[in-house]
């Protein structure tokens, strides 16, 4: 660094004396000969003035130094520099007198001395900036301790004027205009878009500053203008303009962005979305990007074309298959701005035969058809008596299990259809089972007849007895239970019979005897006991016969004789035979 052979002014950074803010100006003198570079420092000097801020038309007190105050003090004298650079005495205090006040009409009323030889000024003004110096005469020598002051005052507040009302995209427009007034030192503002500073490029944002100085107060009014080129994403968002001074916190104040734009997309929204069905109520609805929204548009339905204003909507009550096909929508001043859309609406029809009662006579065959119309896939569920099936009941051999209420169930999305039919199944009645057993007291015979037919067979019997119970009537099948008590044996016969014909069968039922257990273990007894008499004597005669042939002594007499009494014998076995049958 070349230094030319001069004294060279190096203003540091402040510091604070006392309370004071002090400004320190070091003069460094170089010697001639070295000039290509720093030397070291020969000698040099300091010169540090104190200065004091205050706010705007507040009192600020200025000090005296109080090191150059002693008991040989002998006045005290407070000047002004004037702005022409001459001095202007103020005060002056005598010892032990009273001071005496001397000042021009700018600071008339305003000054004031106190006990410790500090200088009052009330409502501090600009034009009050300047040097103060207090001057300490002792019996010994003169001091003077200069004072800078600066007066401080915050903006009176922030605000946007000529704020734009909307921005066309790509568009260069005036955005607003932010003032600061009054303020000393001016205040320092900054546009910000969305809390994120923002700074001239030269294309799409412009900022421009001016600071103007009122030539009475000399209060300074900062205005920041800012031109910005607004694009789509720019509508609703927030801009602000902030303040910063020495004095206070930042201040802010804000707009919101409304950016235009003409349309640049439509489209068409249907409602219900899916599925839409016959009945619904359909809603067109058209949506533009522009802002402002357009609010008005032509509906194309099929070859009628339909204006709406105001609104962006329109709506079809009561669709019908006949309105699937393409709809558009577009802009009243542009037709060429369109959307469109295709739109299916749901239909179900069925048709089931045969339908309502079908009276079909046993062993026979029924056809069952279920034709569906429909525009998408369905399902289908079939129930018999409310039961649900697994398959679609076919018929073809009919029987009577088959008598029932049947129930088709058709299902589209949000569209049912139901169809029925009751099948009766009519036939001559036909005996399935004919069966007896012993009550459980051993008191009766009871007799159990099932049959199946329709209409419901009547129920006979060709003997005197009880009705025991009767089933309910269901699937055209009856059971009926008969009590009897024979007292011989008998051949009960069934019969049941309708308007279609009959059928009977019979059973035998024998007489029923009370006896005891120990009776009936004699019974058992004796008749076991005559088997082996029988087989016994059976025994014996064969011997007989056996040793009669082999004895020579025998004459043919006796012979007859033998021959008469082997057929009483065998009348005998016979006849025991028999009571053991018994």
């Amino acid at each position: 660094m070349l230094l030319r052979n001069h004294p060279v002014s190096v203003v540091t950074n402040s510091s604070y004396v006392y309370g004071v803010e002090v400004e320190c100006v070091f003069r460094v003198f170089v010697p001639h000969k070295q000039i290509k570079t720093v030397p070291l420092l020969s000698s040099f000097a300091v010169k540090c003035m104190p200065s004091v801020r205050g706010m705007y038309g507040e009192t600020i007190e200025i000090p005296c130094d109080p090191f150059i105050q002693t008991e040989n003090t002998m006045m005290i004298k407070w000047k002004y520099q004037k702005t022409d650079g001459s001095p202007q005495d103020l005060i002056v205090k005598s010892k032990d007198q009273d001071p005496l006040i001397s000042v021009p009409d700018a600071l008339k009323h305003r000054v004031s001395m106190v006990a410790n030889s500090s200088l009052l000024l009330s409502g501090a003004r600009l034009t009050d900036q300047g040097t103060f110096t207090c001057m300490v005469v002792t019996t010994a020598n003169i001091f003077e301790h200069q004072i800078k002051l600066e007066v401080l005052k915050s903006p009176e507040g922030l605000e946007i004027f000529d704020k734009a009302e909307e921005l066309e995209i790509g568009k260069l427009t005036k955005l607003g205009v932010c003032t600061a007034k009054n303020a000393n030192p001016a205040a320092e503002i900054m546009w910000l878009k969305n809390n994120q500073a923002l700074m001239d490029d030269g294309k799409g944002i412009f900022i421009t500053k001016d600071v103007k100085v009122d030539l009475g107060t000399l209060l300074s009014t900062t205005t920041s203008t800012l031109k910005y080129s607004a694009q789509k994403e720019d509508d609703g968002a927030v801009f602000t303009c902030r303040a910063k001074h020495i004095v206070g916190e930042p201040i802010t104040s804000s707009i919101t962005l409304n950016v235009t734009y003409s349309p640049e997309t439509v489209e068409l929204l249907v409602t219900p979305q899916d599925p839409l069905v016959e009945g619904d109520n359909m809603t067109l609805k058209c949506v533009a990007d522009g802002n402002p929204a357009p609010t008005s548009f032509n509906f194309h339905l099929k070859g009628e074309t339909i204006k709406v204003e105001n609104q962006n909507a329109f709506t079809i009550t009561n669709v019908t298959r006949d309105a699937s096909g393409e709809y558009k929508c577009s802009l009243i001043d542009d037709r060429g701005l369109e959307a469109s859309k295709n739109v299916t609406v749901n239909y179900l029809d069925i048709n089931l035969s045969p339908s309502g009662r079908i009276e079909k006579l046993a062993g026979k065959a029924l056809e069952v058809t279920l034709q569906i119309y429909s525009s998408a896939a369905h399902s289908v569920s079939w129930k018999k008596n409310n039961r649900i099936l697994d398959n679609e009941p076919k018929f073809p051999k009919i029987a009577y299990s088959d008598s029932g209420v049947y129930e088709c169930e058709v299902a589209l999305g949000p569209l049912s259809r139901k169809a029925s039919f009751e099948l009766v199944v009519q036939g001559a009645p036909v005996i399935s089972s004919l069966s007896k057993h012993s009550s459980d007291d051993g008191k009766y015979k009871v007799l159990t007849c099932e049959a199946e037919g329709f209409p419901k067979p009547a129920v006979t019997w060709n003997i005197n007895g009880t009705l025991i119970t009767e089933s309910p009537f269901s699937n055209g099948k009856i059971i009926q239970k008969f009590a009897v008590v024979p007292s011989e044996n008998l051949t009960v016969q069934c019969t049941v019979s309708n308007k279609f014909g009959s059928d009977s069968k019979s059973i035998d039922v024998l007489p029923y005897t009370h006896v005891s257990r120990d009776q009936t273990k004699l019974v058992v007894g004796v008749v076991l006991g005559l088997l082996v008499a029988t087989v016994l004597i059976g025994l014996a005669y064969w011997l007989y016969l056996k040793k009669s042939k082999q004895g020579s002594w025998k004459t043919a007499e006796n012979e007859n004789g033998s021959s008469e009494e082997e057929k009483k014998l065998e009348e005998k076995v016979e006849e025991n035979s028999q009571k053991a049958e018994v």
